[in-house]
């Protein structure tokens, strides 16, 4: 039986069978999904919807949720890192991540310039960083988070993670500090004469 079926039988792959791990993911305004800790961007026509993806110890696979066809494979990338491919780099700014820019600009002019500032640094890869910041307002107010985005900007480091130290050693505004000599203050020795002569016609 193997002396007629030897003509048939082709050569072993140079590479055992790849066991993928299989989940569905979704695609961020940024156009990433997340796999293990990394992100990696898809086409934009994916935007905001659901995928399934496969993945192992060396490439991810993105499948796409209407065919189920390969959209595109990746190469693992560490945790914390992205993948960008170029050709699916927007030539424009999505109309999502302007309305994102003039949010920021409405809670504070500051924060709005930062917010900027990153986006014009990294663009869409930026947007996570974008909404971080934002969250620090709702996490600190945004008077405080006003403060910390001017200190950055004066600094020269427009980042989340300058944000986000500084908000975490200063949560709170400073203290303010009142002025003892002033011509429109009295000295307290006028209201503490007041005071007791209040309190000897008042004694409840």
């Amino acid at each position: 039986m193997y002396a007629e079926e030897k003509p048939y039988l082709a050569p072993l792959p140079i590479e055992p069978f790849r066991y993928y791990q299989h989940g569905n993911r979704t695609v961020h305004l940024d156009g990433c999904f997340e796999v293990a800790g990394a992100y990696y961007h898809a086409p934009p026509e994916l935007l905001g919807r659901l995928v399934s993806v496969q993945w192992d110890a060396r490439c991810v696979r993105l499948i796409h949720p209407a065919t189920h066809q390969l959209v595109r494979e990746y190469p693992v990338e560490q945790p914390g890192h992205r993948h960008l491919p170029p050709e699916y780099r927007p030539k424009r700014t999505p109309p999502t991540t302007l309305q994102l820019l003039v949010h920021a600009r409405q809670v504070g002019a500051q924060i709005g310039a930062l917010c900027t500032e990153i986006h014009q640094r990294d663009g869409e890869a930026g947007v996570r960083r974008i909404k971080g910041v934002l969250a620090q307002a709702r996490k600190h107010g945004p008077q405080a988070l006003e403060r910390a985005c001017g200190l950055a900007m004066e600094a020269g480091v427009p980042s989340l993670r300058f944000v986000r130290v500084y908000l975490e050693k200063h949560p709170t505004e400073p203290p303010l500090t009142l002025r003892q000599v002033d011509p429109l203050i009295r000295e307290l020795t006028h209201y503490r004469t007041y005071i007791n002569h209040i309190t000897k016609e008042n004694p409840e």
